[in-house]
């Protein structure tokens, strides 16, 4: 019987098309997934579009089209990146749907069904851009520090999330809500400390423009009618994906069942995702996540990316013209999730035919190639010297380091893992030189254990690399001899080069 395991990204905005920094995320949200199946876990891998917030509506109203039109329009190029970006997605969900309405409905009653809401007056700043009222002193969001703050006054729903503090605050002490990076741990470990305070789950429809799930059963007048805040709404499509308030069997079998409930999500949302969404499934008398991954920012040359901002590289253009497992690599090689990353084109391109097309692009071809000139099927090795068994050392420990590294949601250390496994190949390959072997009959044992060594480096590389680089682990397996990865005896059968340099 297999154990579910359910992981998300966030959900993002659609007020323009994806950019860079998303498409990181689902990357390494992929491999989480992917390298759970390798387990044999029964994943549910959740993605979506968040389309209740007040940016989609000012973007509409900027492009002269109904909000309807904008966020349908965004949220297909959004599902579009499980295509480009070889994503394993199991569901993507879209907050305007009825069955995610149901869900935050039925959510919403069980707060008002447990006393967790009440009203009262609201006064202060409002930042669009996080969809949240800025704390008592904030002069600007640390966030949006560009955008002015909107001074709001009205009377709201809100939730009562100051109650929760210590008991979040004991899970993580305690391990059964991890936060990776432990910098992050860190962080919200002291904002739980300094105390929660209450927070306001409701907007007027008026402010909202209308475009927003309304409170059910509110009583107020067209005047001061109340829509649910879209952090709430958000926040609930990890339950409306998987069944919650349409399909309560599929749910439990997704969430409440699942060994591990992860998310992956940028730094400036952890604090939405580690103390109000527990308080909301606490209401709602449902398990918590059992992780939450955080990853730094992705920016261009130095400048943050904005949607529609010249820093907002697509996704989509950079594959078309270099591939996908190219994109996947730099992300997950070159932006360590502890930190901020920065992404050019020009570093993009050396590290493509530096690490990809020189090393296990080069790797891969010379291996197939002098097996194929040698009899065309894998060898079986003989004597061992000490080459051999300096190269057994990295390759034998390859696939213990990616499992440790991908468990402390370290995808670019299991990747640099990957990288020194072929570096360390190629230099095996140098001071052997089978090219040189393979032109004295009196060497063939040594020619053969050369090229059975180097095609078992590489069946290790492809079985490491699936998660991260899914394409690419099946073109080496390919030619290497299908399922069975270069054992003895298998037809090699030589393909396109991986990685073809670049041109300049």
């Amino acid at each position: 019987m297999t154990i579910p395991f359910y992981v998300s990204t966030a959900i993002p905005y659609v007020n323009a098309e994806p950019h860079l920094g998303f498409a990181y995320e689902a990357v390494l949200a992929d491999v989480i997934a992917r390298h759970a199946r390798a387990r044999g876990h029964d994943v549910r891998f959740v993605t979506g579009s968040d389309e209740h917030s007040l940016k989609n509506v000012l973007a509409a109203e900027r492009a002269g089209v109904s909000v309807a039109e904008l966020v349908r329009a965004n949220a297909a190029r959004f599902a579009a990146l499980r295509e480009t970006l070889d994503l394993s997605t199991d569901v993507f969900v879209r907050t305007s749907e009825p069955r995610h309405r149901a869900a935050v409905e039925r959510s919403w009653r069980a707060l008002a069904e447990r006393g967790e809401l009440y009203r009262a007056p609201y006064r202060g700043l409002y930042c669009a851009g996080c969809e949240r009222f800025v704390d008592e002193g904030e002069e600007r969001c640390d966030e949006h520090p560009q955008s002015a703050l909107e001074r709001v006054e009205e009377e709201n729903w809100f939730l009562r999330l100051s109650a929760h503090g210590e008991t979040i605050a004991r899970a993580i002490d305690e391990g059964r809500l991890r936060i990776e990076p432990e910098a992050h741990r860190r962080e919200v470990l002291a904002l739980l400390r300094a105390g929660l305070r209450d927070v306001s789950v409701s907007r007027s429809a008026r402010r909202a423009r209308g475009w927003a799930i309304p409170v059910p059963g509110d009583a107020g007048s067209a005047k001061d009618a109340q829509v649910i805040w879209v952090w709430l709404d958000a926040l609930t499509s990890y339950a409306s994906a998987i069944g919650y308030g349409d399909d309560d069997e599929a749910f439990g079998a997704s969430w409440r069942e699942a060994r591990e409930r992860v998310h992956v999500l940028g730094k400036g949302i952890l604090r939405f995702h580690a103390a109000l969404w527990p308080a909301l499934l606490s209401a709602a008398r449902e398990p918590w996540p059992t992780r939450l991954y955080v990853h730094g920012y992705v920016t261009v040359e130095g400048r943050k990316i904005a949607k529609s901002g010249a820093a907002a590289i697509s996704p989509f253009e950079l594959v078309a013209r270099h591939g996908t497992d190219a994109v996947r690599w730099f992300l997950l090689r070159h932006l360590p999730v502890d930190r901020d990353g920065d992404f050019s084109l020009e570093r993009f391109v050396a590290v493509h035919d530096a690490e990809l097309a020189n090393q296990l692009g080069n790797l891969l071809a010379r291996t197939v190639s002098l097996i194929e000139r040698a009899g065309g099927r894998v060898p079986s090795a003989h004597e061992e010297t000490e080459l051999e068994r300096a190269l057994r050392v990295e390759v034998d420990g390859l696939a213990a380091r990616v499992d440790d590294a991908l468990d402390r949601f370290a995808p670019h250390e299991a990747a640099s893992a990957i990288a020194r496994v072929v570096l360390a190949a190629n230099a095996y390959a140098d001071r052997r030189a089978p090219w040189s072997l393979a032109r004295d009959p009196d060497a063939r044992p040594a020619l053969e254990t050369t090229l059975f060594h180097l095609a078992d480096a590489l069946r290790v590389i492809a079985l490491a690399l699936a998660p991260l680089l899914p394409s690419t682990a099946r073109a080496i397996a390919h030619q290497l001899g299908a399922d069975a990865l270069g054992a003895p005896g298998l037809h090699v059968r030589r393909g396109a080069p991986l990685f073809p340099r670049i041109a300049r």
